[in-house]
């Protein structure tokens, strides 16, 4: 058997419980969906956004890539948080990362010259160890750099987020979202939080959009 034929079995089977534990259970799932959060996490497989919080399909709104960015360029992850802040209306918004991520191994690492896109992408987090590089350096071990640039990744896409006109325009008309930075751990599966911005957040000027500033 084909590990793809196993997928298609695994489906039928999972299908099959669902209807037998409650046969309604995909007729309700056809209705239009409302989650109330949006999970921005990491590509790496390891990392399921619906599994490791025990969530059911409908909870959760997900968007995933490498190293879990928020970057103002990338209109696949900006159309995601429109959608899910202006259509949705979710109250929660959840960067969430992960120790031991290879993106973060690689952002530390020399480039490759025929990696050009993936050499973009990281390049945003390569800024980021440059703003804490002392901090991170100071660190006995590589592991404990690595998990520390994890931990600042995260911490700066938040903010990323609060930056956008998305969020500043939805602080200020439904006070939502609310902004979680999460980072959970492969060793014993528990998730961490490091930063929560709410939206009485105080922006600093230079990031505040002239209309939208709260009276």
């Amino acid at each position: 058997m084909q590990t793809f034929e196993k997928l298609l079995l695994e489906n039928k089977a999972w299908a099959g419980e669902k209807i037998a534990h409650d046969p309604d259970f995909f007729t309700k799932q056809i209705k239009a969906q409302t989650p109330e959060f949006l999970w921005i996490g990491c590509s790496d497989s390891r990392v399921p956004a619906e599994i490791i919080v025990n969530a059911t399909p409908g909870e959760i709104f997900v968007h995933r890539n490498i190293a879990n960015q928020i970057i103002t360029t990338d209109f696949n992850s900006l159309s995601v948080v429109q959608f899910a802040v202006q259509v949705l209306k979710v109250k929660h918004i959840i960067v969430c990362g992960h120790y031991d991520c290879g993106g973060i191994k690689a952002a530390l690492d020399k480039q490759r010259s025929d990696m050009t896109l993936v050499n973009n992408w990281l390049m945003h987090i390569k800024d980021i160890y440059r703003l804490h590089q002392e901090n991170i350096e100071m660190l006995p071990t590589q592991e404990a750099r690595i998990d520390r640039l994890v931990e600042f990744n995260i911490i700066e896409q938040i903010y990323k987020l609060a930056h956008t006109p998305i969020i500043q325009q939805a602080w200020k008309s439904q006070n939502a979202p609310t902004l979680h930075g999460w980072v959970y751990g492969l060793d014993d599966g528990l998730i961490k939080e490091l930063v929560t911005l709410t939206p009485q957040h105080s922006i600093e000027s230079i990031y505040q959009y002239t209309d939208l500033i709260k009276p």
